[in-house]
């Protein structure tokens, strides 16, 4: 048996009856909870809570939606002008989830949930239109294989499941660690590609404090289960480093593992990331000042900031440093006068003289009493 099989038929049970085993105790939003099918609730299985991430107005990505309860309470949170698209590969799982859809489109009064077939690691490929390929063009022989894989690569060009730029917020929850090692890399490039340029991504996983051993690996009741599959605690970040992603971070992590196995924590945490714009830099005088505590920091672009220093930026990078992933660590400072700019061509650690940002308006995050003033 394959982790992806093993991974079908033990959610395939799940979504026959309850499994306890597959999920961790999370605190959910009993507000958005109240609106759900009792069924939905009980068959799902996750380890935290991405839907408190979503904005009204996103489109939302739910990456491995099972029984749709992340779907349906980002629904509740998007509003008439959101959209939400929960991607399964299991059939039994996407039967569930679309049970409830007319009676969910009811009760939130428009029909702003979609359920789709596909792999998480290939999210330009259409799975339900494979079935039907295949079922007009089943493989016999070698030439068949060699057909599918064009139809394959035509169909991800022509009509892709989730199109380039296309989703304002990717989330999931406990589902990475489930996709086979080998193609964990090319799921984090794809989460890359849909999001938009500003998109964020809001993933709550399982991770490990140490690298888990191939034997762990082997277990299939422990893959299926969410806990040899795990990334190690520092790679998972730094996949979605490598990806192209800004200001990723842990913003939930559990104290208390989860689970340990031969002495190795698997914990919950939720990981935050931006994918930043693809505008050039261009040098307008804006400035930003780092609040401190530390001394100096820098940004995944190799940018330096000293503490309490007025530090040169480029309008799209003062655009990233005053946004939600990093405003409460900045004070930005707007030109007083709006100009058409040059491309950038300042050294990371410039400093904006004071002549330069006199007068020019300042944009604060912290408001009177909050922990970062």
């Amino acid at each position: 048996m394959t982790v992806e099989t093993g991974v079908l038929e033990r959610y395939s049970r799940g979504a026959e009856a309850r499994q306890a085993d597959l999920c961790c105790p999370v605190d959910y939003d009993r507000t958005l909870l109240a609106l759900l099918p009792q069924e939905i609730i009980d068959k799902d299985y996750g380890c935290g809570d991405p839907s408190r991430y979503v904005k009204k107005g996103d489109v939302v990505l739910d990456l491995g939606s099972g029984s749709g309860k992340i779907c349906y309470m980002a629904a509740q949170l998007v509003g008439d002008q959101g959209k939400v698209i929960g991607v399964d590969m299991n059939d039994d799982m996407l039967a569930l989830a679309r049970k409830y859809q007319q009676e969910m489109a009811q009760k939130l009064g428009s029909n702003r949930v979609e359920f789709v077939k596909g792999q998480i690691q290939d999210l330009a490929l259409d799975v339900s239109a494979m079935d039907s390929y295949l079922a007009q063009n089943p493989v016999r022989k070698a030439e068949d294989v060699i057909n599918l894989r064009a139809w394959q690569e035509q169909q991800r060009v022509e009509s892709p499941l989730i199109k380039d730029n296309s989703i304002d917020l990717v989330v999931s929850n406990c589902v990475l660690n489930l996709v086979h090692d080998s193609d964990k890399e090319q799921m984090i490039r794809e989460i890359f590609r849909v999001v938009k340029p500003g998109g964020r991504v809001a993933i709550s996983d399982i991770v490990s404090d140490e690298h888990v051993p191939q034997h762990l690996k082997q277990d299939q009741h422990l893959w299926s289960g969410c806990i040899s599959g795990a990334l190690q605690e520092h790679e998972f970040l730094e996949a979605f480093v490598k990806a192209g992603f800004f200001a990723v971070s842990y913003d939930k992590w559990e104290s208390q593992p989860w689970q340990v196995v031969e002495g190795i924590e698997f914990r919950s945490v939720t990981i935050t990331a931006v994918k930043p714009e693809a505008d050039p830099c261009i040098d307008k005088g804006h400035a930003v000042i780092y609040r401190g505590p530390f001394s100096e920091i820098y940004d995944d672009d190799g940018h330096v900031y000293y503490r309490g220093e007025r530090m040169a930026v480029c309008e799209r990078t003062y655009r990233l440093l005053t946004g939600d992933a990093y405003g409460e660590h900045f004070i930005g400072i707007v030109p007083a006068a709006n100009v058409t700019g040059t491309p950038w061509d300042c050294a990371t650690g410039t400093i904006r003289s004071v002549s330069e940002t006199k007068g020019g308006q300042h944009q604060d995050k912290c408001s009177p009493g909050s922990a970062c003033c």
